[in-house]
């Protein structure tokens, strides 16, 4: 497996980690509809958080929140509104990303709630 690939599923673990130490229930991982994959599918309470997340090993380039474009995010509102109608829930749902910054040494984690408002 390449090295990159690598650290995303070790990102993802952690961002899941994360979550669920913050009282979120982890309904899917890599839920796919057409073209679109969302990373992570979660729910705390009655809003369901699509969650994109982004491992780098550093900041150089800039940081992980900054690599979500905006055809990334039509893709994923396109994905979880499947999701949410294939599924009949009623619940608020919001787009979250997780940004790690993942280095041998430390790892820095930032949970941006509703991050699709940002852009």
């Amino acid at each position: 497996m390449a090295q990159h690939n690598e650290l995303g599923k070790k990102g993802e673990q952690i961002a899941i980690d994360f979550l669920l130490k913050k009282g979120y229930k982890i309904l899917e991982k890599n839920y796919r509809y057409l073209k679109a994959e969302v990373d992570i599918i979660a729910q705390k309470n009655d809003t369901l958080a699509a969650i994109e997340v982004k491992t780098r090993s550093s900041d150089y380039f800039g940081n992980p929140e900054e690599f979500v474009n905006p055809k990334k995010i039509k893709l994923l509102l396109s994905a979880i509104d499947n999701y949410v109608v294939e599924r009949d829930l009623d619940v608020e749902v919001r787009f979250d990303i997780i940004a790690i910054i993942h280095q041998k040494k430390e790892t820095k984690i930032e949970h941006l709630k509703d991050a699709f408002l940002h852009f």
